[in-house]
């Protein structure tokens, strides 16, 4: 994974999805929209799901670059 793609889904994950959730969540609750913990859920799920892969990710390049050093 290049560099870029790993900042974009880092910076998705950190701040998009939770946002998206929350606002989702919020609006739900003010405007009676549909399946409001539902959608906050599953966006959540997806979120930390990636967080969980760009980890991972992290961490094997970190790994491969302190053995190169």
């Amino acid at each position: 994974m290049s560099d870029k793609i790993y900042n974009v889904l880092k910076f998705i994950a950190q701040i998009i999805l939770p946002a998206i959730a929350t606002l989702y969540l919020t609006l739900a609750g003010i405007w009676n929209l549909p399946f409001g913990e539902q959608v906050s859920g599953t966006v959540m799920a997806v979120d930390t799901f990636l967080g969980a892969v760009l980890m991972i990710s992290s961490n094997k390049y970190n790994k491969e670059n302190k053995e190169e050093k």
